[in-house]
């Protein structure tokens, strides 16, 4: 990994930035919701997505509901469907685990939340993707943790596949998250 600034590296040839931001205003070729099981919007990330995406993104995930989860997508998987009225291509929805004080396997299903979600797009050869940070909201990952685990399992799986993707993007929603992830982002790189 290269060094290049507090808030992005290059590993290999693909970008890992940092950016604070709203994740409905990327333009990327996807970009990633912290959905809940049902796939039939929420609150947060996952409200903001579904209002400002429309209802195309509503209609798509009712489809996956009636034909691949009918009991609703498995926390740590990952589907995706259109981005609608979004600037994004696609979406990417995947749930995250809720935190149980971590000893509940929450840190390996956060991390399979992003590596499937990156296997979706790279299936659908999408070389652009938005991470908001996943299970931090509602259901209450410490920020701190999740951005270590997110981070490094983004990390593994550029290295794992160092030819699909140009850039990963995290979009933080507050500079408090964005240091967050500035400080995991330098734990990584001093590994």
């Amino acid at each position: 990994m290269s060094e290049q600034s507090t808030d992005s590296v290059q590993i290999g040839s693909t970008w890992l930035r940092l950016t604070e931001g709203d994740i409905t205003a990327q333009e990327v070729d996807a970009i990633v919701n912290a959905a809940n099981s049902s796939l039939l919007g929420g609150g947060g990330v996952d409200g903001a997505i579904h209002r400002r995406g429309g209802a195309a993104i509503l209609r798509e995930c009712h489809a996956l509901r009636e034909s691949t989860y009918p009991q609703g997508l498995p926390t740590g998987e990952a589907a995706v469907t259109t981005a609608g009225d979004l600037p994004a291509r696609r979406v990417v929805h995947t749930v995250g685990p809720v935190w149980r004080g971590g000893e509940h396997g929450e840190a390996q299903l956060l991390a399979n939340a992003y590596r499937n979600s990156l296997a979706q797009a790279r299936h659908e050869k999408l070389r652009t993707i938005a991470f908001p940070p996943v299970s931090t909201g509602a259901y209450r990952y410490p920020i701190e943790q999740a951005a270590r685990v997110a981070l490094s399992a983004v990390h593994e799986e550029i290295r794992a596949h160092p030819d699909a993707f140009d850039e990963v993007r995290f979009v933080l929603f507050s500079s408090a998250n964005l240091q967050s992830y500035r400080a995991a982002l330098a734990e990584l790189r001093d590994m």
